[in-house]
C-alpha cells in the first residue's frame, strides 16, 4: 500500500470525513501542509456538508488534482476542466453514480435518511471502500497525467 492511500485509509477510520481523507493524504507532497488541508476539506464531507451531492472522496480527489496541474494562471482553467471530466467520468464508471445520497443509499440531508443510513450502518460499509477507491484511483491517475 503506497503512503497517500494507508494515510487516506487510515485518517478516515481516525474520523476525518472523506473529503479531508483524500485531499489531506495527497495534498503534502503537492506542497500543502496536511494540517491545512483538512481545514480547508472540511466542508465537503458527505456530499458538501451532508447535502448528499457530490462524494466528498471525489471532492477531495479534485482538490488534489488542482493542486497538482494549475499553476497561478487563467489560462490553466481549460486544461484543468478537461481533467476533471476524465477524472468525474472514471469515478462514475467505477461507482456508478458521483452523488453521496446514492452511494449510500439514502437521502442523508434529511433527518430521516440520515437516521437510517447510521441504524444500517452505510457509512461504515460503504465510505471506506470509497475512500479507498478513489485514493487509489487518484494515485494512478497521478502518476499517469504528471505535472507539467
Amino acid at each position: 500500500m503506497d503512503e497517500p492511500l494507508h494515510l487516506a485509509t487510515d485518517r478516515f477510520a481516525q474520523g476525518f470525513n472523506c473529503a479531508q481523507s483524500i485531499f489531506a493524504a495527497f495534498s503534502a507532497k503537492l506542497g500543502l501542509p496536511s494540517e491545512l488541508a483538512l481545514r480547508v476539506a472540511a466542508p465537503f464531507g458527505a456530499g458538501m456538508g451532508r447535502a448528499g451531492e457530490t462524494c466528498g472522496a471525489l471532492s477531495g480527489a479534485l482538490m488534489v488534482l488542482g493542486l497538482q496541474h494549475v499553476g497561478n494562471r487563467p489560462e490553466y482553467k481549460e486544461e484543468i476542466y478537461a481533467i476533471t471530466r476524465d477524472f468525474l467520468a472514471q469515478f462514475q464508471q467505477r461507482n456508478g453514480t458521483t452523488l453521496c445520497r446514492e452511494l449510500v443509499g439514502y437521502d442523508i440531508s434529511t433527518p430521516e435518511g440520515l437516521r437510517a443510513a447510521r441504524e444500517n450502518n452505510a457509512f461504515a460499509k460503504i465510505c471506506p471502500l470509497i475512500v479507498e477507491d478513489t485514493a487509489q484511483a487518484l494515485s494512478k491517475y497521478l502518476n499517469e497525467h504528471p505535472a507539467k
